[in-house]
């Protein structure tokens, strides 16, 4: 009885092999990402500070440039209606030492650490994608002049290198736009993209003698095709690690910056996207760490959330995009 079954068993198990619909490499990548615990907490912090940074003027409780007069802090019994001035229970951080409200300016300076992290990201991977796949799919000469311009960028100091540009430029045109956010994109994007050159020029020089490749160049593709249609998507999963571990080393640099005085120009407009940084908070905070320790620990805690969260989604995105771990559970 039990050997007349194993053939039946068999052959159910193998019918069921059949029937189980196939899953694409980015389900299964999904997949194993969200099993990894630290990802999900890291994706959930992300979120929370993406959603702060685009409803900070819907969330924040007070208008984050208002100088509020009288003493920071009074007892709850001693309410505005009675001496105009709001009492401690009102400021759940308290306030500053011009009497702006810590929480609402803290909520506001989510803004630009987010758009610190992305958006020079992107300049970041697409100066290296395009330099980074001419030199390794031309090679010869271009590969070689290509290569050396990235060693002469590696080479200079990075954080010597913003301090100058900010400094040199932060009374020009450029330096006032945006409150001297586009000069620290443009400061940021110029030497960070080295890094990512090297890893498709890697990426490009494995990839462009394989099969499926040299099957596009017999059939006429051209070689803009080939690098955007064959070589590029085989290099994403590289790409979107890179990106992950770049961005936290972004938002350290503009804490830093904030932090020296040469990052992001204090606002005077309350109706400016961005109003201030946590760089900058971590600078007004350090003068009263010894009598309000929080307007310095405040800031400095949101960063390293930020930075752990992605450094743990980076760690995530690597495991789940290395083809060595497909089909693993």
């Amino acid at each position: 009885m039990t050997v007349a079954s194993q053939p039946e068993t068999h052959n159910i198990a193998s019918l069921n092999a059949i029937t189980t619909p196939s899953r694409s490499l980015g389900q299964e990548a999904w997949s194993r990402l969200i099993r990894n615990k630290a990802s999900v907490v890291g994706m959930f912090i992300i979120g929370f500070f993406l959603f702060l940074a685009a409803f900070a003027s819907v969330i924040s409780p007070m208008d984050p440039l208002k100088l509020h007069s009288g003493k920071k802090f009074l007892p709850p019994p001693f309410d505005a209606g009675q001496t105009n001035i709001k009492s401690e229970a009102d400021f759940l951080l308290g306030t500053d030492s011009l009497g702006r409200d810590v929480l609402s300016r803290v909520i506001y300076g989510s803004r630009v650490s987010m758009a610190v992290g992305f958006l020079p990201t992107a300049i970041i991977l697409l100066l290296g994608t395009t330099i980074g796949m001419t030199a390794g799919y031309l090679g010869g000469r271009a590969d070689n002049i290509l290569m050396r311009l990235t060693d002469v960028v590696y080479a200079f100091p990075d954080l010597l290198f913003f301090i100058i540009v900010m400094v040199a430029l932060r009374d020009t045109f450029i330096g006032q736009l945006m409150n001297g956010l586009v000069l620290l994109f443009a400061a940021l994007a110029i030497v960070n993209w080295v890094g990512v050159a090297r890893l498709v020029r890697g990426q490009v020089l494995s990839l462009k003698q394989k099969e499926f490749v040299e099957a596009a160049r017999c059939i006429g593709a051209t070689d803009f095709r080939i690098m955007s249609s064959h070589i590029l998507p085989n290099s994403l999963g590289p790409l979107i690690v890179s990106a992950a571990f770049q961005i936290p080393g972004l938002i350290i640099t503009e804490a830093i910056l904030g932090y020296l005085g040469v990052g992001l120009r204090p606002a005077t407009d309350s109706t400016s996207f961005f109003i201030t940084s946590w760089g900058t908070l971590m600078l007004d905070g350090q003068s009263a760490i010894n009598t309000q320790p929080y307007l310095l620990l405040t800031p400095a805690v949101c960063v390293a959330l930020v930075v752990l969260a992605f450094t743990f989604l980076g760690d995530g995105l690597r495991d789940a995009l290395d083809p060595r771990m497909r089909g693993t559970q």
